[in-house]
């Protein structure tokens, strides 16, 4: 926090600097239970009528009244990494992007609109808007927001509902927080508009060698260039259309790989290279043959794979929920890079529903 000369704690932020990431001490707790005080570090995202908005790294935004700050300060915009690969965060979205790519897309200034739109069995109630139709998750069917649309907000967002209300699916934006160029300020926007964020995940970056050393050769995977008919039995969104066949398939180099099993694959993984970088997905294991080392093979051999191709990073994305992976990519030397969100039209603006994440 920042100390006077007098050894006093200060305020030395003001309205002005909105957009910015600081890091304030408030006054909690009943007076007569003692002063308390909380710390919270994010980006101010507004200052309104006394009231200071701060949204974490993790999205969570953070109410803070004026009148309750002991103390603050602008902070630098995120900590730089000690370990792994250096990369911003447009870089990182546009990477993830081509990754798992919509059948149909459409340019709104900066933006991006995505759609994969398709029946999910199983996504929604049968009968309601979203059971009839649903896109192959949200990442193919949201708006990935890279800049200015090119027109104020409201008129944005109007456009945005009628362009994915056109399709028979829900309006969703699909944002990030927590390093440096992502999008708390729109996130907060968003909220102010009603627009209700459902999914938070996070995308971690590593290097890629030390995964592919991992796993000794032959690891009894199979590397294919397409998802055959044994891979789609061991992933987890059954039901498969064509539609999510094409999205599956889409990206500069993909590659699944398959530890044959008994009925069904051991277990499987994707991955997708893009110039220095290798994205992994859909990394499943039969449940009854979990903590064998499976999953850690079949990241091992489309690591060797991607290194083959000239890659040397790694991204990957981890629902917060997820402990089991979570520590899985952790011990492999990933770190999280950045959190994203994907924010809901509200129902007065658009149909609800929608694919997992």
């Amino acid at each position: 926090m920042e100390i006077s000369a007098a050894g006093r704690l200060e305020v030395r932020i003001t309205p002005a600097d909105v957009g910015k990431r600081v890091s304030v001490r408030s006054l909690t707790g009943e007076a007569d239970r003692g002063e308390k005080f909380t710390d919270t570090v994010g980006v101010l995202t507004s200052w309104d009528n006394g009231v200071l908005r701060i949204t974490r790294k993790n999205g969570e935004s953070v109410l803070v009244a004026e009148s309750a700050l002991v103390a603050g300060k602008t902070v630098p915009a995120a900590p730089a990494r000690r370990r792994g690969p250096v990369a911003a965060y447009q870089e990182l979205a546009r990477v993830a992007a081509r990754a798992w790519q919509p059948v149909e897309s459409e340019r709104l200034g900066e933006w991006e609109l995505r759609a994969a739109a398709g029946e999910e069995p199983g996504a929604c109630p049968p009968g309601t808007a979203a059971g009839r139709r649903a896109g192959f998750t949200r990442r193919a069917n949201s708006v990935l927001p890279l800049g200015d649309p090119g027109m104020p907000l409201d008129e944005a967002l109007t456009a945005v509902c009628r362009w994915y209300a056109a399709r028979g699916l829900p309006a969703y934006v699909q944002t990030a927080t927590g390093a440096e160029g992502t999008q708390e300020l729109l996130c907060a926007e968003l909220e102010r508009r009603g627009w209700v964020r459902e999914v938070t995940a996070e995308l971690w970056v590593g290097p890629l060698a030390p995964v592919a050393d991992l796993g000794a050769e032959p690891s009894g995977v199979v590397l294919s260039r397409e998802a055959d008919e044994a891979w789609l039995a061991r992933y987890r969104r059954k039901g498969v259309s064509e539609v999510a066949l094409r999205v599956l398939g889409s990206g500069p180099s993909v590659w699944f790989a398959t530890v044959p099993g008994e009925e069904a694959p051991a277990a499987i993984g994707r991955c997708v290279v893009d110039g220095r970088w290798a994205g992994f997905a859909a990394v499943e294991v039969d449940p009854a043959l979990r903590r064998r080392g499976l999953a850690t093979a079949v990241m091992a051999a489309l690591a060797r794979r991607a290194l083959d191709e000239g890659a040397s990073a790694a991204w990957l994305q981890v629902e917060e929920e997820n402990a089991a992976a979570r520590e899985l990519y952790g011990g492999m030397g990933f770190a999280a890079h950045h959190a994203y969100h994907h924010y809901r039209a509200p129902e007065s603006s658009a149909p609800t529903g929608g694919g997992t994440p």
